[in-house]
């Protein structure tokens, strides 16, 4: 293992925002050039999912356990790539990834692992993986989050992104997303999203403002008491939050009457 002084803690290649990190209290964090934090991880359990709401982005969780395929749109700190490519082994993980110096970062000090026959991560844009027919209807899990180096907004939101993202889906797709930056954004997205999919739920904010939605290709019949039954399984299999996932979307069902 080499010393921490011989790893690189800053990738610029030209063209793209560079990569930076920061680390505070046993906790490593991902910037592009800014102080706005891309992603983290806690260095003693690099496995681990850190943040609250990047958690909340493996909700789909409660309604797929045995994803053949996940794509991921946005390395970030490559947390949620890791613990799809750990955790469930018989899945392969895509990733799309714009800024070659994200990757590089990743690989260096967050622990991404090599390609092989299961992980992929490709140096390209989201759209353009979301557009290629090659994609289309292959995917039983897609995770976005999808932010420049300003955090303002998603840099992809457009109808015809989220039509795109909802026909690279197999049936029974789900895609989950995370939605920050400027209160307009919100309304924005979770609309051209409603265009698009079958049935779209948000979960309330999280951590600075972070808004989690969950579209599925076709809506679920939901259970609640199901629903609770699988949460606790995931605490106890995967150590994630479930149950306050549920109590969420249980919230937003209240809501909408």
């Amino acid at each position: 293992m080499p010393a921490m002084s011989s790893i690189p803690t800053r990738f610029d290649q030209p063209g793209h925002p560079p990569a930076t990190i920061t680390e505070y209290q046993g906790v490593r964090s991902l910037h592009l050039g800014t102080s706005w934090v891309q992603g983290a991880m806690r260095i003693a359990k690099p496995d681990n999912i850190e943040l609250e709401y990047v958690q909340m982005m493996m909700m789909w969780l409660l309604f797929n356990d045995s994803p053949r395929h996940i794509v991921q749109l946005g390395l970030g700190s490559a947390a949620l790539t890791k613990f799809s490519y750990r955790r469930f082994p018989k899945a392969r993980v895509t990733v799309a990834e714009l800024n070659p110096n994200v990757i590089a970062m990743c690989q260096a000090q967050f622990g991404l692992p090599s390609n092989d026959e299961r992980l992929d991560v490709r140096e390209m844009n989201a759209m353009d993986f979301v557009l290629a027919p090659a994609n289309h209807g292959t995917v039983d899990v897609l995770q976005v989050d999808l932010y420049d180096e300003e955090a303002r907004g998603p840099v992809l939101d457009s109808p015809e992104f989220y039509q795109a993202c909802y026909d690279t889906l197999a049936d029974g797709g789900i895609m989950t997303t995370n939605v920050f930056g400027d209160f307009s954004n919100y309304d924005k997205n979770l609309q051209a999203m409603e265009l698009v999919f079958d049935a779209v739920v948000w979960l309330p904010e999280v951590h600075d403002a972070n808004i989690v939605v969950i579209a599925f290709k076709e809506a679920p019949v939901i259970d609640f008491s199901v629903l609770y039954e699988r949460a606790g399984q995931i605490k106890k299999t995967l150590n994630l939050p479930a149950k306050a996932w549920v109590n969420g979307l249980k919230g937003w069902m209240l809501d909408q009457r």
